[in-house]
């Protein structure tokens, strides 16, 4: 009997780990819609595939899952384990079997534009403007504030997971969400038709940052800085900076160099405070304060751009800005 009893409790505690490490479909539903990966950006908010292949309903064992992210088929990009887990990936897999098969794909987030020149052509097809948007702003701005060359965007793009925390190291709690690309699948001839595009034509922007918090009350701080590399990166000329003010609430005074009152602005629909500052030269700060008659029932309706008049798009119209709003509360992301 003692025999029998061991016997059933040693076969119980060897089944513990296989429970512990069952895949969790509600964890893998959380880290496919939350910030931490961007891979709904090609497959579909719901995996119903867009860019991308779908997911949803197609039964993919999590071997098969894994398969996919770390030695992907076609363009897409590999993603390594620190980036996320092979557990995580068995959570997303999970997820998605209970999930019905979708009818037919979404559509792209940013089609390829017939009117765009053949080198944006060739970066949107290749999925980047997926993530990045159809102008690049991210990229462009970065590139921008260092003065960024071909070589070292094909470090970049090729070996993204060595060489971005380098570059820019990675901020608490975030995640690189970019693997890295093959050169069989994005050539470094696209490549170079993508970033001759981006620096010729259309051109790197300035590396302008803005932030703004609640203070006091009603009281509210817009810090706005350019993050390029003295020496090396763009100065932001003729900048406009634009707060749109909700209705019903009125602005009581303000800080700052360069503040022009407010506006009715046609472009926001809404009245804004603005300020005008000459020039942000990279490593320059300007910092701004705002007080209200009261603050927003809604603090996510008080949020602004910042716009500049040079170095504008070199090609095409001027479609560069900065957006804003109240930071979130807790540690930065």
């Amino acid at each position: 009997m003692k025999r029998l009893v061991t016997a059933l409790l040693l076969l119980a505690f060897a089944q513990l780990p296989a429970l512990a490490q069952a895949p969790d479909p509600a964890a893998g539903k959380s880290l496919w819609d939350g910030n931490n990966t961007f891979c709904k950006n090609c497959h579909g908010k719901n995996g119903e595939g867009a860019f991308g292949p779908d997911l949803a309903g197609r039964g993919l064992s999590a071997a098969q899952f894994q398969q996919a992210v770390r030695k992907p088929w076609g363009v897409m990009p590999a993603f390594i384990e620190d980036q996320v887990s092979d557990a995580e990936l068995a959570g997303m897999a999970a997820y998605f079997a209970t999930l019905p098969k979708s009818a037919e794909p979404g559509p792209w987030r940013v089609p390829v534009a017939a009117e765009a020149s053949h080198g944006q052509q060739v970066y949107m097809s290749q999925g980047c403007a997926q993530c990045h948007g159809a102008t690049f702003d991210m990229p462009r701005a970065s590139f921008g504030g260092r003065a960024g060359d071909f070589a070292q965007m094909k470090e970049l793009v090729y070996t993204h997971t060595t060489a971005m925390p380098k570059l820019e190291p990675t901020r608490p709690g975030q995640r690189l969400r970019m693997g890295n690309f093959n050169t069989l699948r994005l050539s470094e001839g696209q490549m170079k038709e993508i970033y001759d595009w981006a620096h010729d034509e259309i051109g790197f922007r300035p590396a302008l940052q803005a932030q703004l918090a609640a203070g006091n009350g009603a009281t509210y701080a817009l810090n706005v800085a350019n993050n390029g590399e003295a020496g090396k990166g763009l100065a932001a000329q003729g900048v406009t900076i634009d707060l749109v003010i909700p209705a019903g609430i009125t602005v009581a005074s303000a800080t700052g160099n360069g503040y022009k009152g407010v506006h009715m602005d046609a472009l926001a629909k809404a009245n804004v405070a603005e300020w005008q500052v000459p020039r942000i030269a990279p490593k320059d700060a300007q910092a701004f304060t705002i007080t209200l008659s009261q603050p927003p029932a809604n603090a996510a309706d008080l949020k602004g751009t910042i716009r500049w008049a040079k170095p504008a798009p070199k090609t095409g119209p001027n479609l560069d800005v900065v957006n804003f709003g109240i930071r979130p509360a807790g540690p930065g992301r």
